[in-house]
């Protein structure tokens, strides 16, 4: 994923801390984005942010696991790598169960960092093209008529035209049309791909994405 087009924003109450990842990140051609509070970046976050945050642990009011938790909320699809200089098991076990990238203990080590901050990148772009599908099939999928839905549902359960027709009580060749009308809407290449693509949009969606 391009750095240019992501940012890494960071939260952190230390002003130095702060100071040192923006010097570190841009050398390494990342943009940056600072809060020395929680409260401060839930003012300014939304989903048009793109990119990944850094989140320390320990800050005066809302602290930086509380925080994470109120992300996966209002911003699912943006990862969070945990930075502190107070690590322990369950703070680690509670950040990874809100779906933290990693955990990384102050002072930090800069191949390690990179690292996290990658597989974030990494992450982003994965769920972004998962939604960009998912909105594609929907859009897609809305413009079926009724009986295309029908057709489309008896595909998917691995029924043959002529299964279809007697099915639905209409002509093999009728089937076969309606099939062929569905796999253009869907830009579906043959059955298969309309299958997988069915599939993994209903995959997608049962994760939540």
């Amino acid at each position: 994923m391009s750095n240019a087009n992501n940012t890494v924003y960071i939260v952190d109450d230390d002003a130095a801390v702060r100071d040192a990842l923006g010097l570190l990140l841009s050398l390494h051609g990342y943009s940056t984005a600072f809060f020395p509070n929680s409260e401060a970046f839930l003012q300014a976050c939304d989903n048009t942010m793109r990119g990944c945050l850094l989140l320390d642990i320990r800050m005066p009011g809302m602290d930086g696991l509380a925080l994470q938790k109120v992300l996966r909320e209002k911003v699912p699809e943006l990862p969070v790598i945990i930075i502190t200089g107070h690590g322990d098991v369950d703070s680690a076990r509670e950040a990874f169960r809100a779906h933290a990238v990693d955990f990384l203990e102050k002072p930090l080590q800069e191949d390690q960092l990179i690292k996290a901050i990658s597989e974030a990148f990494d992450k982003y772009e994965s769920a972004e093209k998962q939604r960009t599908a998912i909105t594609a099939y929907a859009e897609a999928y809305a413009t079926l008529t009724p009986r295309e839905r029908e057709v489309l549902e008896l595909v998917v359960a691995g029924r043959h035209n002529r299964e279809i027709a007697e099915l639905l009580g209409i002509s093999v060749r009728t089937a076969e049309v309606h099939k062929a009308r569905i796999m253009e809407k869907m830009d579906a290449a043959n059955s298969a791909d309309l299958v997988r693509k069915h599939l993994q949009n209903e995959l997608a969606i049962s994760r939540g994405a």
